[in-house]
């Protein structure tokens, strides 16, 4: 066995952290030569400000759930969540299968997927002094929307977010594996995204929806993604149904990662046979 080589778990976990490491400083320079790109991307998730106005409005003229004060925080923590949550791997990995680029980064001795993921988790470090302004400027408009959520809920949410990045990570690393097998994987992501939008709480606070929808949306992935972060954001939901929903997002990153790992050998052996 080559000296060079981990020995011990504590050697192996150390040599994975200068890996991710490194990877993590490459796509942070990466990502901060398109500083105008960054903004761009963060206006780009300006949607939940323009249904805030759509369903502050409608509130005003019927009864719902939430007050218009609660649906103005509800969807600043959209916006909050999708910054923090923002995926494209399914594109990245979409090009680099039909571009031929994805058989130099297999005789490489890590696995690409860690490169796309510290490449996201850069990615969002370089983007949060802008989305960070947007917040800033929002307060600066609506200064009775201003709240401080307490140092538990605030920790809370954060670690709910990065489990929520980590689970639409897998979703969208998992459909990229259909690249080996079809030329537009990214079709699929259409469908996905509208039921990420819709079933997340990202068009409408799941408030709203039926009790029978309702049911049904809490055991998918979706709600774990956007709506469950939101709402623990702004204070309110009861301990178990914290802890349901935290059950469901574990469960469901298992699936997809299995998935993901399952489909990514499959895809192997066919990119292989093709002469790749």
């Amino acid at each position: 066995m080559s000296a060079l080589q981990p020995t011990s778990v504590g050697d192996r976990i150390r040599a994975g952290w200068r890996i991710a490491r490194g990877l993590f400083r490459a796509g942070y320079a990466y990502m901060t030569e398109y500083r105008a790109e960054l903004i761009l991307w963060a206006l780009a998730n300006s949607l939940p400000f323009i249904l805030m106005g759509a369903w502050t409005q409608a509130s005003t003229r019927g009864h719902f759930a939430l007050s218009p004060l609660d649906l103005v925080r509800y969807f600043l923590a959209v916006f909050v969540v999708r910054q923090l949550t923002v995926v494209w791997v399914l594109w990245e990995v979409e090009q680099q299968v039909q571009g031929g680029k994805l058989a130099p980064q297999l005789l490489q001795p890590v696995d690409p997927a860690w490169r796309h993921l510290m490449n996201h988790v850069a990615e969002r470090v370089a983007r949060l002094p802008f989305a960070a302004s947007l917040v800033v400027l929002f307060f600066a408009l609506y200064p009775a929307a201003f709240f401080v959520p307490s140092a538990m809920t605030l920790a809370l949410f954060l670690v709910l977010v990065a489990a929520a990045f980590l689970l639409r990570f897998l979703v969208q690393y998992t459909l990229a594996m259909l690249c080996f097998w079809t030329e537009r994987a990214s079709s699929i992501e259409q469908l996905n995204f509208v039921l990420y939008m819709f079933l997340g709480g990202a068009i409408a606070p799941l408030d709203f929806f039926p009790p029978a929808v309702r049911a049904v949306a809490d055991w998918t992935p979706f709600p774990s993604m956007m709506w469950l972060p939101c709402r623990v954001l702004l204070g309110g939901v009861p301990t178990a149904e914290v802890a349901r929903a935290v059950a469901v997002l574990v469960g469901w990153c298992v699936v997809f990662f299995v998935a993901s790992r399952l489909l990514w050998r499959a895809g192997l052996r066919r990119f292989s046979a093709m002469g790749a």
